[in-house]
């Protein structure tokens, strides 16, 4: 007996580290939200993409600042360059020939330092006012991001809630369904009723099974969906807590009677704003590269050339230095500036176009989801009240049949009403949370 106890005890041991590992979280529909943001590989490399814009304007400060380089030489002339000269400056006899002379050393070093800073520059100036913007642009990216994921977040979040709801009561639905099976089948061996009625029974009891099948499956593939937005471990157990669909509901009503959306509340409006402004930042830099620029240079340096290579390393070495500043002037440069400043206001006008189209493109998105919310509204009244009855008339035909006044037929196809009601219902009611959800992304509401 001690090993079974022993085996017992150790695999209840094992069962209570495990449920320690896996402690169940329990999530709101914000920390879901949150929890995406911070977890959620989308939104991890939004943010990434912020970084490397600002690594990237860093790199564009840099050319405002002074560029110094140095240099180390070491030339060895294996076959020197000769000059012709007459030979007469080397023999007075030779009047009239020339002869090959080495003016290069073989050997020659170098070492040098050159800096040179930009003085004044039009496209530089420009693309240093510009730097703001692009870290804006940046940001707005990854708004709009972290906004599409609270957006599919909560759509997820409360179909896992209705699909909870949904299967809780269908279960109940196959519990009193198989109750009355049961009653049924006593009457039916004690020879009360029927076999057919029997039979219908079960029929029924085996459908509302593979709804529940059915709704279980929708409930599991909810949950591992938003486990996956969420970039949670998919093995992680979770319950949710925002459950009460009823607040919900009073805040759908509520946005469904408010008024038109501020263009200035969307992420994507700000966006074209601050491409508008790069653009326009853009057309300024190819006009003001039409103007001369202005740089300052200077380098110094040690050098030393010897036949000997020996005399490298012993010898003393020249040391000479030079500043200078350098005009650049543009005069004609086959109209190419013309043509990209043309291209640009080009651009800015394109950008302008956008802007238009999306201020029309969000009125008709919220004058949409406005009319989708509240047509979804009336016709989840119309399910409650068609649940009620449904209800209502199972309650009655169960009394009736128990009173034996009423058929089985009667109770079955009151059975199937009320499954169907319970469809309905809780389809109407997955249309009211996503057309709310769809309002709010109109409106800029997920920030």
């Amino acid at each position: 007996m001690k090993p079974v106890l022993y085996g017992i005890l150790s695999l209840t041991l094992l069962y209570a580290g495990n449920a320690r590992s896996q402690a169940v979280l329990p999530l709101s529909l914000k920390e879901a939200q949150d929890y995406a943001l911070k977890h959620s590989a989308t939104a991890r490399n939004a943010r990434l993409d912020v970084l490397i814009q600002r690594a990237k304007n860093a790199e564009i400060t840099g050319v405002a600042y002074p560029n110094v380089k140095g240099k180390g030489e070491f030339s060895d002339y294996i076959n020197p360059m000769k000059t012709f000269v007459p030979a007469e400056f080397f023999d007075p006899s030779r009047k009239g020939e020339f002869i090959p002379v080495t003016f290069i050393p073989k050997y020659s070093n170098t070492a040098s330092l050159t800096a040179s800073q930009i003085i004044f520059d039009g496209s530089v100036l420009v693309a240093l006012q510009a730097r703001n913007a692009i870290i804006r642009l940046a940001e707005q990216g990854a708004q709009l991001t972290e906004e599409e994921i609270r957006y599919n977040i909560q759509k997820v979040y409360y179909s896992f809630v209705i699909a909870g709801r949904q299967y809780r009561i269908l279960t109940a639905s196959l519990q009193n369904a198989r109750s009355l099976a049961h009653e049924i089948e006593v009457l039916h061996q004690n020879g009360f009723v029927e076999k057919l009625e029997a039979d219908r029974t079960h029929v029924q009891v085996n459908n509302l099974a593979t709804d529940s099948i059915r709704i279980g499956n929708v409930l599991t593939v909810s949950e591992q969906l938003l486990k996956y937005q969420m970039g949670m471990d998919i093995d992680q157990p979770i319950v949710l807590t925002d459950t009460a669909i009823e607040q919900t509901l009073a805040m759908a009503q509520s946005l469904a009677q408010e008024a038109a959306a501020d263009y200035n509340n969307r992420t994507d409006f700000q966006l074209l704003q601050s491409q508008l402004k790069l653009n326009q930042y853009d057309l300024k830099r190819h006009r003001l590269s039409g103007l001369p620029s202005l740089s300052a240079f200077g380098t110094a340096a040690y050098n030393y050339s010897s036949s000997s290579f020996e005399d490298l390393f012993h010898k003393q070495y020249i040391f000479y230095s030079m500043v200078g500043v350098q005009l650049n002037v543009p005069i004609f440069d086959g109209l190419q500036r013309r043509n990209r400043v043309k291209q640009a206001r080009l651009a800015v006008e394109k950008t302008e176009n956008d802007i238009d189209n999306l201020k029309l493109g969000i009125d008709f998105q919220v004058a949409q989801s406005r009319s989708t919310l509240r047509n979804s509204l009336l016709a989840l009244q119309s399910q409650e009240r068609n649940l009620e009855l449904a209800r209502s008339v199972l309650d009655l035909s169960h009394k009736k049949y128990q009173a034996g006044v009423g058929s089985n037929l009667e109770l079955t196809q009151a059975q199937n009403d009320l499954l169907s009601a319970q469809n309905n219902y809780f389809q109407a009611l997955l249309d009211v949370v996503n057309a709310q959800s769809d309002l709010q992304k109109a409106t800029g509401a997920f920030k």
